[in-house]
């Protein structure tokens, strides 16, 4: 493709898989969850990404008392940095805007997402949303509409970036522009997003002076 610009006033980044590759420490917990209650579910983890742990133990185990496995599952995560690195493209992006125009919005727990980017060497940014802050987690946009809210802005004035279908329904949802990186899910799997790239290296800062201008140099559907 050529070289396709946008514009936004914010940039609101998901966390895993977009930020920070957690797979390896995702695949290990929920298949120690699985073991320990006997459980078989091919595709748990595939379930797993991209939703709030709450809704997915409410969804595979509905007889469990899912507040006490979700209290269980944040505390093996806290507990394992094995694997985890910056994906890339990831931190340049990340790092090239001020405070006032991104912000993070995460599926997982407020603490497991600020110890994650300071295993990767990342800050956590001013505007942080995580899973304790909504009270519907993705698909539904609760999440990128409080995330903007706190940014003082309208959600259809920024730029979502996701890696998962659940992610990108939920920036939808919200109004914004969705680029969606295959990092968890094949690029086939990411067509409602507007943009598919393959990384974060294909997407650039051209100016974050009020306007924010992104440069889009690969999609890759």
């Amino acid at each position: 493709m050529a070289r396709l610009d946008l514009s936004c006033r914010a940039v609101l980044f998901d966390l895993d898989g977009v930020l920070v590759d957690s797979e390896p420490v995702v695949a290990r917990t929920w298949q120690r969850w699985a073991a320990r209650h006997d459980l078989v579910i091919p595709d748990l983890v595939r379930r797993a990404h991209g939703r709030r742990s709450l809704e997915t133990v409410r969804e595979v185990a509905p007889a469990l008392d899912a507040e006490t496995e979700v209290q269980w599952l944040a505390a093996v995560e806290l507990s394992d940095a094995d694997g985890l690195r910056v994906l890339p493209g990831a931190a340049t992006l990340f790092e090239s805007l001020p405070e006032q125009q991104r912000a993070v919005v995460t599926s997982g727990g407020r603490a497991l997402a600020e110890f994650r980017l300071t295993q990767v060497g990342l800050s956590a940014p001013a505007v942080l949303v995580a899973a304790e802050d909504v009270s519907t987690g993705k698909p539904a946009p609760d999440g990128y509409v409080l995330a903007a809210r706190r940014l003082g802005l309208d959600a259809a004035a920024c730029i979502v970036i996701e890696d998962t279908p659940a992610g990108i329904a939920a920036g939808n949802a919200a109004g914004a522009t969705v680029i969606a990186v295959a990092t968890t899910f094949p690029a086939s799997a990411l067509g409602d997003a507007a943009v598919v790239v393959g990384s974060l290296d294909a997407v650039q800062v051209v100016t974050a002076e009020g306007l924010v201008r992104l440069s889009v140099t690969q999609d890759i559907r």
